[in-house]
């Protein structure tokens, strides 16, 4: 069990699968309420949610340690997090999730793209066969009847 703790390809698994949750519930969650609405009680409740987690395991204490530069990113990181689940609860509430899920999913082309650019990452060939891949699958169910 601590194999699948340490490895990251074990938590990706999980956040994806939570991901398909997420828009499946958020789909139902939208039906008759106002996105921008839905989108600040689902905030409500993650920042209870960790904010419990944070304090149940005493990591709060770290607050103080936080760098000025650190803080800046997450600041950022969490505008744009706000940004992408207002515009997404918006698209869940007027298509269908297996078209919206889909092409919200082309984060992880934007991801590859920018970190290959800003950050200096690379991929392989076979890596970005993989991301036009996904590329490819997005805009056809995107645009599939």
């Amino acid at each position: 069990m601590s194999f699948l703790i340490s490895n990251w390809q074990f938590w990706a698994l999980l956040a994806a699968i939570f991901a398909a949750l997420t828009a499946i519930f958020a789909k139902l969650g939208v039906s008759d309420i106002d996105p921008d609405l839905a989108t600040f009680i689902r905030t409500i409740i993650v920042m209870i949610t960790l904010g419990g987690l944070v304090w149940a395991t005493g990591k709060a204490q770290g607050l103080d340690g936080v760098q000025p530069r650190t803080w800046g990113f997450l600041v950022l990181s969490g505008l744009a997090t706000g940004a992408s689940w207002l515009c997404y609860f918006r698209a869940m509430q007027l298509g269908d999730a297996s078209r919206v899920a889909p092409v919200d999913k082309l984060s992880v082309v934007f991801v590859a793209l920018i970190a290959a650019v800003f950050l200096g990452e690379k991929l392989s060939a076979a890596g970005w066969g993989g991301v036009a891949l996904i590329a490819s699958g997005a805009i056809v169910l995107a645009i599939a009847p």
